[in-house]
């Protein structure tokens, strides 16, 4: 009698902790610039990867925007552990401002993870890519295509994030060695194309756009484009620009005669001389697959540096669908017809990540 009783309380033991073990993790999404398409389609990007068929019963995901306030950012993570957060991805608004929370959360054993932007408290985990490579390498092609000589237009990014000082610092560093280079202008960009339109009418209110010999822009090169077609400049004179990896940048550096589906001016080939790159909107959703990794028990790196998504007019290729499988062939932009906005980003591939096709970033809908 006393055996079976031992043996129903084992098997109750057992069951209890198989329903234990099967219970989702409690997952947190700290966002806080969210004024840009970029910062949109990595949320959908996250929510798309907690919706799917890997990970719907494995996680519990909830969402808070902090906006461009650290101190926000601060008390929403704190509420985070309060209300039993197992892992937390975040976006930081600042490399260092959280870190006196990220440490609290850590010693609570909260997983911490920053996508794009980094957190430089050490037991933090990083998802980015080199940001000063970033910098370096669009500056260096755009000083190549000016022939070392000439007036360049800077248009950065979100002020105070590591992103947006590691790129700046190194693209000027770049410029700084080559006499014939002068930056005329510069402006902060917000990573957005309304915000660079805006901004640029500024720096070109007392310039003709012939005075000028090069653009190196975070976001803005596509806009940078219509507004010289608006001023009259024919679609071969355009100027050479270095910078984002929006869709209708991309498109604009296809030969003119690609067919297009959808395609009307200034969302249209054109043969643009261009370096398009982009942080990957996937950077927070790897994060997220990374996060639960960490938490069944996997180590992974403290930081993981994604491969930097460089396409010139020699690699741009069209995509028809979008799919997963069709990207990993190698296609990097998108039929304006599947994506009605220019400024939408279009470095979403991640071969670590099946689940995440176009619809993931556009909707946050997985793949499967």
């Amino acid at each position: 009698m006393i055996g079976r009783l031992l043996a129903g309380a084992a098997c109750a033991i057992g069951l209890a902790g198989a329903v234990q073990a099967a219970e989702p993790y409690k997952v947190f999404l700290s966002m806080s610039y969210i004024g840009n398409d970029w910062q949109a389609e990595a949320s959908n990007m996250i929510k798309a990867l907690a919706a799917s068929e890997d990970y719907k019963d494995r996680v519990n995901l909830e969402v808070q925007v902090a906006g461009p306030n650290a101190q926000r950012q601060i008390q929403q993570i704190n509420a985070m552990v309060q209300a039993g957060a197992d892992a937390i991805v975040v976006y930081p608004i600042s490399p260092t401002a959280l870190n006196s929370v990220v440490r609290s959360a850590c010693s609570r054993g909260v997983t911490i993870i920053a996508y794009d932007a980094e957190i430089t408290e050490p037991c933090a985990y990083n998802v980015t890519i080199d940001q000063a490579e970033a910098g370096r390498k669009t500056a260096e092609w755009l000083v190549e295509k000016m022939g070392g000589m000439g007036d360049v237009v800077m248009v950065t990014g979100v002020p105070g994030t590591s992103v947006d000082t590691a790129r700046t610092t190194a693209a000027k560093e770049v410029f700084a060695e080559h006499e014939g280079i002068n930056i005329v202008g510069e402006a902060v960009g917000m990573w957005s194309q309304a915000v660079a339109r805006t901004e640029l009418n500024k720096l070109m209110a007392t310039r003709d756009w012939s005075a000028i010999d090069g653009l190196w822009m975070q976001v803005g090169c596509y806009t940078a484009n219509a507004m010289q077609l608006e001023a009259g400049q024919a679609p071969e004179d355009l100027l050479p620009c270095a910078g984002e990896g929006s869709n209708g940048g991309r498109i604009q550096m296809l030969p003119t005669d690609t067919a297009v589906d959808g395609a009307a001016s200034p969302y249209a080939p054109m043969g643009a001389q261009r370096i398009s790159y982009a942080s990957p909107p996937y950077s927070g959703a790897l994060a997220l697959k990374l996060a639960v990794d960490k938490l069944d028990g996997t180590d992974i790196p403290q930081h993981t540096t994604l491969p930097l998504p460089l396409v010139t007019n020699e690699t741009v290729e069209l995509c028809e669908t979008g799919s997963w499988e069709e990207q990993k062939a190698g296609c990097n932009v998108f039929q304006p017809s599947l994506v009605s906005n220019p400024g939408w980003f279009a470095s979403i591939f991640s071969e670590e990540l099946p689940q995440l096709g176009l619809n993931a970033a556009l909707v946050g809908q997985p793949e499967r």
